[in-house]
């Protein structure tokens, strides 16, 4: 049976390949991002099962119109992925309010924004899956990552929390947490980086911008291969809560994996002391 997707950032990347793979597939798919013209140009072929529309996901008026509206076109939807959004690159400190506001703006509320818009007609339906992209910095994080990697912790815990609490109606929750994927997630018109200077952090933030723009475009994962399995996933009637996408982050999560097992067990004695026991 076909399917109706709602697919945010859904304009270029990975949001871009999952539209083409649930098309190839036969499905309907509301392609939203903040330029709608582009994504009818980009996907015209298959017009007739697509419905492109403009979302801001920060706003939670958008987001609920553009639901409203693909309900009104469709009848229905089955599957939501939540892939709109950006990096804010740079150390903390040189990080102004407003970019960190910002970052969460998008990354964080604007999907909660989404997601709150789709469920009720979800649990209408007592049907759903709900796609939400994460990343390896949602599970560890690194050097430079400190606002975009927050982002997706949260990402992770409000994911891990809504799947136990949607699941008595028949709807699915995934974390899809990639490495790094060839697309322009690290070019000027995606990332950002900090705007202040600080001396003490020159040498390092100069370090850090050079090695992100040296990744850029040269990233070992395929997005169109992401794209098709987050469709076989969307197929399956048990997907995972999780699913690590790429080498890469199959070794960065087997690696946090590890340290945290062995940090429980190095200080599980001095953990397990602070137990109340009855005197």
């Amino acid at each position: 049976m076909s399917k109706t997707w709602l697919v945010t950032g859904a304009a270029r990347g990975i949001g871009a390949a999952v539209v083409r793979a649930a098309l190839a597939a036969g499905d309907r798919v509301v392609a939203t991002g903040r330029d709608p013209a582009g994504i009818s140009r980009a996907f015209e072929a298959q017009s007739e099962r697509l419905l492109p529309l403009r979302l801001d996901v920060s706003e939670p008026h958008e987001a609920q119109d553009v639901v409203d509206a693909a309900l009104e076109h469709f009848g229905g939807i089955d599957v939501l992925v939540n892939n709109a959004g950006y990096a804010q690159l740079g150390v903390f400190e040189e990080m102004e309010p407003a970019a960190v506001s910002a970052q969460f703006s998008t990354n964080v509320f604007g999907l909660m924004n989404v997601t709150r818009a789709v469920l009720p007609q979800m649990r209408r339906q007592r049907a759903g899956h709900i796609f939400n992209l994460s990343s390896i910095a949602g599970i560890r994080g690194g050097q430079g990552g400190t606002l975009y990697s927050a982002s997706k912790f949260a990402v992770e815990g409000f994911s891990e929390s809504l799947a136990l609490e949607v699941a008595p109606f028949g709807i699915s929750v995934t974390l899809i947490e990639p490495g790094y994927f060839r697309t322009d997630f690290l070019d000027a018109s995606s990332a950002r980086f900090a705007t202040r200077t600080i001396p003490d952090y020159a040498d390092q933030s100069a370090r850090l911008r050079a090695a992100f723009e040296a990744q850029n475009r040269k990233q070992p994962g395929d997005p169109e291969k992401l794209g098709c399995l987050v469709a076989f996933l969307a197929s399956q009637d048990k997907p995972p809560l999780r699913f690590a996408a790429g080498s890469d982050a199959i070794n960065a999560i087997s690696a946090k994996a590890e340290s945290l097992s062995s940090g429980l067990a190095a200080w599980q004695a001095l953990s397990l002391s602070t137990d109340w026991r009855q005197p």
